[in-house]
Formats: structure tokens, C-alpha cells, sequence
């Protein structure tokens, strides 16, 4: 049976803190489920990191329950969230919940969007018909970037009491958890403190209730961006690359594929088959 969205509140309860990983496929995110990750986040980032996007505006909902739906098969203990993508949730409360709907079809247990004070409606929408929210504020890619780009969150005093209210009035709104995505650590701790509702770390302290990274990131495989927050464990990249490169030399030089690689006729039945094609 795996985690349900109680589980994970309970965890900031029980002060256990809690490991989300961003997976999007089901071969990376089988191997987050049997290293016993708590959380796995289909992330919109998959329009970066699998599709090779600039940005996760382009993203689509079928994209996105394509992707959930994969790691969904993958996952047999963790609790599953997906992500709502641009435009998915913003226009209508009735978009927020038929595509939140969708996910949940795909095989998420909650769904997750970005925004502060500004979504609370929306996020109280989707939580009445009984869908689990996990909120999104500080940095959030869907529209900070088109307005700020790429900058730390909370490091103002207006800044960090506008942050520190909308992690309150998601609370109030009914979501389970918020993600605070490059929130200064101090700002970060003040709100960890402040809602009773876990908090999820991205590039925002240690005094989260929990911390998120992008398994690519984590195994040293996405070099297009490398975020400051991102930890390696490995550097998996460069063992690929030169995998690769092995294997190409192998061709060319006729060393792949060795006899331990291919099938083999009857000898007797090879035998016949020369005789016929000879005669």
C-alpha cells in the first residue's frame, strides 16, 4: 500500500522529514520507489528535461498524464503528485478541477500549481470535489520568470511578508503541503514554523519540512541548467557518454556483437540449408 497525503502530513508531526524526487519515467522512478523516496513529483520539468523545451511553458495536460501515467506504474510505496501545467488551472476554477480530474485518472493521488494569496479560490475548488493540492510559492517557472527571471524570493521585508501570508491563506485554502522554490532559508524556516502543513524544499534552507530534486539533476545527467540547490550524487553523464562512445568503437572495429551476443542454426539444420541454397 503505498503513502497517502496523511501519511505526509503526519510526517511534519512526527518531525520525520520527507524526500521528494521529480521523476517522469518508469524506469528512473521504479528505482525511486524501491529506494524508498516518500514523494514523487511528475513535474512539469519534463518539458525541459525529457522534451527538451526552453521552458515548462509549452507543456501540455496531455504531456502531463502521459508522464503520470508512466511513473504511476512505476510506484508501488510513494504518495504521487503531478503537476498542473500552464493554463491548465488559471483561466476557470472548472478548467482547475476537469484537469486536475485528469491527473487523478492518470494515477496521481494529489495534484500541485503554483501561485500565492491569488489561487486560494481555485485550490479551494479543487479540494471541495475531493482531490488533494500541494501549493507552490516563491519562485514559481510558470510565470516568475516572464516577469522577474531567474531570483532568489524573500529577501526583502515586503517580499518575504507577502510570501509568509500566501503560505497562510493556502493553508486556510485546504492544501497539503506548499513548495517553497528559492525562498530565502530564513523566510523559508518563518513559514516552515508558521502553517502546520508540511513544507517542501527547493533551493530554500534546511529548515524545510522536506527537500525536492529532480532525479536527473541528483544523477549528473541533465547538463543544460545546473541549479545551485541541485546536489550530485553522481555524475552519471559523462559514464554514459563514454558508454556510448565504447560502444560505437566496439562496431566499428567488429568487437560488438562477440559470439556471447548472437543465435546460432542447428548444425545439422545449417548443413541442409547450404546443400539446398548449393544446389
Amino acid at each position: 500500500m503505498h503513502k497517502s497525503v496523511q501519511d505526509i502530513v503526519n510526517m511534519k508531526k512526527e518531525k520525520k522529514k520527507i524526500s521528494v524526487i521529480t521523476a517522469y519515467d518508469y524506469t528512473l522512478a521504479s528505482m525511486c520507489d524501491k529506494a524508498g523516496i516518500d514523494v514523487m513529483l511528475v513535474g512539469d520539468s519534463a518539458g525541459m528535461v525529457m522534451l527538451g523545451y526552453e521552458n515548462t511553458i509549452p507543456v501540455t495536460m496531455d504531456q502531463m498524464c502521459m508522464f503520470t501515467e508512466a511513473v504511476s506504474r512505476a510506484r508501488n510505496n510513494a504518495l504521487l503528485v503531478a503537476d498542473l501545467p500552464f493554463m491548465s488551472y488559471q483561466a476557470s476554477i472548472e478548467d482547475a478541477i476537469n484537469n486536475s480530474g485528469r491527473l487523478i485518472k492518470s494515477g496521481a493521488d494529489a495534484v500541485k500549481l503554483e501561485g500565492g494569496s491569488i489561487m486560494a479560490e481555485t485550490i479551494s475548488g479543487i479540494v471541495d470535489v475531493g482531490i488533494p493540492v500541494m501549493g507552490h510559492i516563491g519562485l514559481q517557472p510558470q510565470t516568475t520568470m516572464l516577469s522577474q527571471g531567474y531570483k532568489v524570493q524573500g529577501r526583502t521585508r515586503d517580499s518575504a511578508i507577502q510570501l509568509i501570508q500566501d503560505a497562510k491563506e493556502l493553508e486556510e485554502a485546504g492544501v497539503f503541503s506548499i513548495a517553497l522554490e528559492m525562498v530565502s532559508h530564513e523566510v523559508a524556516q518563518i513559514i516552515s514554523e508558521t502553517v502546520s502543513i508540511p513544507t517542501i524544499g527547493i533551493g530554500s534552507g534546511i529548515n524545510c519540512d522536506g527537500q525536492v530534486l529532480v532525479v536527473q539533476d541528483l544523477l549528473g545527467m541533465y547538463d543544460k541548467i545546473k541549479p545551485k540547490f541541485a546536489k550530485r550524487y553522481m555524475n552519471l553523464s559523462e559514464d554514459i557518454v563514454k558508454s556510448l562512445e565504447d560502444y560505437k568503437s566496439d562496431v566499428e572495429s567488429s568487437k560488438f556483437p562477440a559470439e556471447e551476443n548472437w543465435f546460432s542454426m542447428d548444425s545439422e539444420e545449417l548443413k541442409k540449408l547450404r546443400e539446398q541454397i548449393g544446389s
